[in-house]
């Protein structure tokens, strides 16, 4: 019979992978707690027009990328591409603006785009995203870059740049899409063809496609921080300062659009070393038009999705391993010693250590090869004699040629010792 292979553009995470995936998991949680933010959890199955209206009709991801079909009872329904649409349902749907007039949220989860399979991008891919809702000052937009920044900086990130720019609002943008639409009419030929297409859709697009052509095209093209207008002007050069102030360095970049309609003024993104085209680990803006266009009050909002597919792929090439406790294994040599080896297995781990043995049984050499193999720094040997005087055998599978490899121990406290050889051990490593 033939075996049934995951889809294309999906991925199994297996141990020894998923390790550094929960310490990146586990980094953005006690971050983001200590900025009072509070997970949320939405469904990954969602209206289609939720984000139809909210992403834009015009974006390739609505267009050409959502894993959309009908459900039994014919409504349309998609697998979310994103997050930040579920979050603002969720925001609409529970009142929570009533509820406090700021709302700082996070969520982690799986997204499904129908993209080119390619390095660091799959078509299920995971995200961690950031939303401050309710917030207008530019502030906002420092914290959630400080953010950003921060958690790069826990995860000791090489090679990483923040990349800012702003988008204007409604009374400035429209001036700066004419501009562009000027600007590229005479340049068309150089345009790839699904610029060319989208030029009068989406111009502010073709600013950030990676065709050789496209970027040659709009290396002399208007600039949106040159068609601000006074507010939007002095909203982006009050976060400039704010981030100055933090330290926080930074790079404008007038071809950073983002790919939703939403965003609106602070845009930013952060960039990394070592991935190619796709060198986009983390990024995200201002959309305060978004709840308003999904049936709320007007309210301003900000937030960012990062990537953890490729901030796992970046730390895996930069040499990050994660924290690994210390391994204990115990080897039982007959039936009577198996016994009280799960009795000795229970005590050591609801005293916090983490302790196997191989549930095959077999002789102590076998035994002894699983030990090795799944790295265990200690072994501790239940047989007849140790049953009789109410002792372990532990031997030390890391001990050096002139170091003491294997000590009788008493039952009772023998927590307390196997704590005591363990201690030195552990800890990131690079």
């Amino acid at each position: 019979m033939e075996r049934i292979q995951s889809i294309r553009g999906m991925r199994d995470l297996l141990p020894g992978e998923t390790e550094l995936w929960q310490l990146v998991e586990r980094t953005a949680a006690d971050l983001l707690a200590r900025f009072g933010y509070g997970e949320i959890r939405t469904p990954l199955l969602e209206p289609t027009a939720l984000f139809s209206r909210g992403i834009g009709e015009a974006t390739d991801i609505v267009s050409k990328e959502m894993y959309t079909f009908a459900d039994r009872d014919g409504a349309s329904v998609t697998l979310r591409p994103e997050g930040t649409a579920s979050v603002v349902r969720a925001y609409l749907e529970h009142n929570l603006g009533n509820e406090l007039p700021i709302q700082r949220l996070w969520y982690l989860g799986p997204m499904f785009r129908h993209e080119r399979p390619q390095k660091g991008r799959f078509r299920q891919f995971s995200q961690i995203g950031v939303e401050l809702l309710g917030a207008a000052h530019p502030s906002a937009d420092a914290e959630m870059i400080e953010i950003l920044w921060r958690f790069a900086e826990a995860l000791t990130l090489r090679g990483v740049t923040v990349h800012l720019n702003s988008l204007g609002c409604a009374a400035c943008r429209p001036g700066f899409r004419q501009a562009l639409v000027d600007y590229f009419a005479a340049r068309t030929g150089e345009l790839c063809p699904t610029c060319a297409d989208r030029l009068h859709k989406n111009p502010l697009r073709v600013l950030d496609c990676k065709a050789e052509g496209c970027r040659r095209a709009s290396d002399g093209a208007p600039r949106m921080i040159e068609h601000l207008c006074p507010e939007c002007d002095a909203h982006f050069r009050a976060v400039r300062g704010y981030l100055e102030a933090l330290d926080i360095h930074y790079a404008l970049d007038h071809r950073l659009m983002r790919g939703l309609d939403y965003y609106t003024r602070t845009t930013f993104e952060l960039l990394a070393e070592g991935l190619g085209a796709q060198n986009a680990v983390a990024g995200g803006g201002r959309y305060d038009g978004l709840v308003k266009m999904l049936g709320g009050r007007p309210t301003p909002a900000i937030g960012f999705a990062a990537g953890l597919d490729r901030i796992v792929l970046l730390l895996g090439e930069q040499g990050v391993r994660p924290p690994r406790e210390p391994l204990v294994f115990v080897v039982a040599l007959d039936e009577p010693s198996l016994k009280s080896a799960l009795l000795l297995m229970s005590e050591l781990r609801r005293a916090g250590l983490v302790v196997e043995f191989d549930a095959r049984g077999g002789s102590i050499k076998s035994q002894m090869k699983l030990a090795d193999r799944r790295g265990a720094r200690l072994a501790l040997i239940l047989g007849e004699e140790e049953l009789r005087t109410e002792t372990v055998t532990v031997k030390d599978l890391m001990a050096s040629e002139s170091g003491e490899k294997q000590t009788r121990a008493p039952r009772k406290g023998l927590a307390n010792l196997v704590r005591q050889k363990l201690a030195p051990a552990g800890g990131p490593q690079r």
